[in-house]
């Protein structure tokens, strides 16, 4: 059975539970094995590469390449 009959067979599954209980625990261990995925991608930054970003965040200020909190919070409304 291939991956896309196995989620569809998972779904109709799904579908017949009407434990409130069961599908709470699902959606736990669904949010725990995605976080897991997550972090087991990260990769942790080098302390040059900090100290790089750091230098480059100085500049960009003293460049004055930087908006206040209030206009990043003006353009973040308008992404909605």
């Amino acid at each position: 059975m291939n991956l896309q009959a196995r989620k569809l067979n998972l779904i109709e599954e799904f579908l017949r539970i009407s434990d409130e209980s069961l599908i709470s625990k699902i959606e736990s261990f669904i949010r725990q094995e995605k976080k897991a995925s997550y972090e087991k991608e990260l990769t942790p930054m080098s302390v040059n590469d900090f100290h790089e970003m750091i230098d480059m965040a100085k500049q960009d200020s003293e460049e004055g390449r930087v908006i206040s909190h209030q206009e990043l919070k003006k353009k973040v409304k308008t992404w909605k």
